[in-house]
């Protein structure tokens, strides 16, 4: 069974959600500003004591992305996530060693 949030909250346990699936490379589903997501979340870091996940959109309600990119996702607007059962890889678009992770990283996907 998923590991999920009551629909519409954020929950108590996102970060544990969110680390959990970057450490086994399990994709997350969420509410995003309203659409739904599936996202391959590679690092979860702070940015002005708030946390924040970069990931790469698999799909955006139901459809693929355009052009695949890494985007930056604040934890606060993440609704509803689920852990689910879909691995991903570590995608080229994603510099683990980019300065804005500097001193800020709690969680980093392991490379392949």
């Amino acid at each position: 069974m998923p590991a999920s949030s009551t629909p519409g909250s954020v929950p108590s346990n996102a970060n544990a959600l969110l680390l959990q699936a970057i450490a086994l490379r399990q994709c997350v589903t969420a509410v995003y500003n309203r659409m739904h997501v599936k996202l391959a979340p590679h690092i979860l870091f702070t940015r002005h004591d708030d946390v924040f996940v970069d990931a790469v959109t698999l799909q955006r309600d139901g459809q693929p992305p355009k052009e695949i990119k890494l985007g930056t996702f604040k934890l606060a607007g993440l609704k509803d996530i689920v852990v689910i059962d879909e691995g991903f890889r570590p995608d080229a678009v994603f510099n683990p060693h980019d300065i804005k992770y500097e001193g800020v990283t709690l969680f980093v996907v392991e490379p392949n």
